[in-house]
């Protein structure tokens, strides 16, 4: 398992794997656990990686970020890539950079009637934007009026292990080649529970993550960014759709965090994911913001 040999968490979800699933279950669902590098509250005495909130160190030649609607984002997160061990995860992320993530929840714009006689208030949905700045890029760190400013919370970081959810594409097509009893298994939902529970309990929170496997609130993000570049016409058990959804990768989540004062609906997530050829290509302008709460 390479790197994931060397994290701290690896040993405890292999022991949930082998203690509340069938044996060829296990082996699969262990067989793709990924590396991701998961960030935390900094503390004295570790490598500042990045931050939560405050203000971001912009390109110089970029405007602030803003929704369809024209109204500005709000910063959420930053990453010095250059800090972090890129080389230990197994997607093509640059060595050296600066990833921004940007985010305006519907909650902070009124609701809005285009005309009077409208019966249904017009929301903006949630909205989500991430920036790559290459290393060497000029910047200017700065604020943008309108925009929800959060608390700078200074990021340190660890290697963690990670492990697809249970609806998750891959797990789906790897599970196809057991036998039919552990088919059966799989296929019901109750069956996973025991396993969620302690997954959950084994967990660090809050799941802040770049690469590897993202923690759902709700399906795969996988999933849904298949779903949501398809179209929602697409049925749930088309193969295309599934074909579709192994072609995207988690790039970064940004979970509810009480310190830096996020809360994203109901102790929600925000993800970023990526086709696997749009990252290797370097487009990260072509990711998909998925917003997730209970």
């Amino acid at each position: 398992m390479g790197i994931l040999e060397s994290t701290a968490n690896a040993a405890d979800l292999i022991e949930v794997a082998r203690t509340t699933l069938p044996p060829a279950v296990a082996d699969t669902w262990i067989g793709l656990l990924r590396p991701a590098v998961r960030f935390r509250r900094a503390e004295v005495g570790d490598v500042v990686v990045g931050q939560l909130g405050g203000a971001p160190a912009l390109p110089e030649d970029l405007e602030w970020p803003r929704s369809t609607a024209g109204r500005p984002l709000g910063f959420v997160a930053g990453v010095d890539l250059a800090r972090v061990p890129t080389g230990s995860l197994d997607i093509p992320l640059p060595a050296d950079g600066r990833l921004l993530m940007f985010y305006r929840d519907p909650s902070e714009d009124p609701d809005k009637r285009f005309w009077i006689s409208d019966p249904v208030p017009v929301r903006q949905p949630p909205t989500g934007h991430l920036v790559f700045g290459p290393a060497g890029t000029q910047t200017t760190t700065r604020t943008e009026p309108g925009a929800a400013v959060y608390p700078e919370i200074p990021l340190a970081m660890e290697v963690t292990a990670t492990g697809p959810d249970w609806d998750h594409p891959a797990l789906e097509q790897a599970v196809a080649d057991l036998s039919e009893a552990d088919r059966r298994f799989m296929a019901e939902p109750s069956n996973s529970d025991d396993f969620r529970d302690e997954l959950s309990m084994r967990t660090e929170t809050p799941h802040h993550y770049l690469g590897g496997y993202a923690h759902p609130v709700q399906r795969s993000v996988e999933f849904a960014a298949a779903m949501q570049r398809l179209g929602s016409g697409v049925s749930s058990s088309d193969p295309a759709l599934w074909d579709e959804a192994r072609q995207w990768t988690s790039l970064m989540q940004i979970d509810s965090d009480d310190d830096a004062e996020m809360m994203w609906g109901d102790s929600g997530s925000l993800y970023w994911v990526i086709r696997r050829d749009d990252l290797a290509a370097g487009r990260f302008d072509a990711a998909a913001f998925l917003f997730q709460c209970h």
